[in-house]
């Protein structure tokens, strides 16, 4: 595969039905798993976090949602906030990314996220922001090979 091959198409009402259930139930999932709070909570945190970025579903302005192409093969998602949370302008924020189980390992992942920094200089961005939770050293391993830096660091010991 070379990143040639894949795209970003902006996902369809249909998509972003399927797509957002997911979104709200994974990040509720992290949530719980890095011990923040109860799994119950940390799905209302989800949801209300969700909602406050999509309070006008797949079209809010500055929420990107795309689908991840590999030709025609639809691989994963991304979603893109521009810009991203305060306090900077111009930076454009990594809300979400997700290779597919059955396409993870292929280099679609590395390949997605130099095409969303390519949306976010095109969109007028200076940088590109996210969030990896603690225990997704896959990830963290992944953002850290392209030239991410850690900005914040939160730790936790239970007593």
């Amino acid at each position: 595969m070379s990143e040639a091959e894949l795209a970003l198409r902006p996902m369809t009402r249909a998509e972003f039905e399927e797509w957002l259930p997911r979104q709200v139930a994974g990040y509720a999932v992290l949530i719980a798993a890095s011990g923040a709070m109860p799994a119950q909570a940390a799905r209302e945190k989800a949801e209300r976090d969700t909602a406050r970025y999509f309070g006008g579903g797949p079209a809010t302005p500055g929420q990107l949602v795309f689908r991840i192409l590999a030709g025609r093969v639809a691989v994963g998602w991304l979603w893109l906030g521009v810009p991203g949370p305060e306090p900077d302008p111009r930076m454009a924020w990594v809300f979400d990314i997700e290779i597919e189980a059955a396409f993870r390992g292929r280099g679609y992942g590395r390949a997605a996220m130099r095409l969303a920094e390519d949306e976010a200089r095109v969109r007028g961005m200076t940088s590109l922001g996210l969030n990896v939770h603690g225990q997704n050293a896959v990830a963290r391993s992944l953002y850290e090979s392209l030239g991410y830096e850690v900005t914040a660091l939160q730790m936790k010991k239970l007593v």
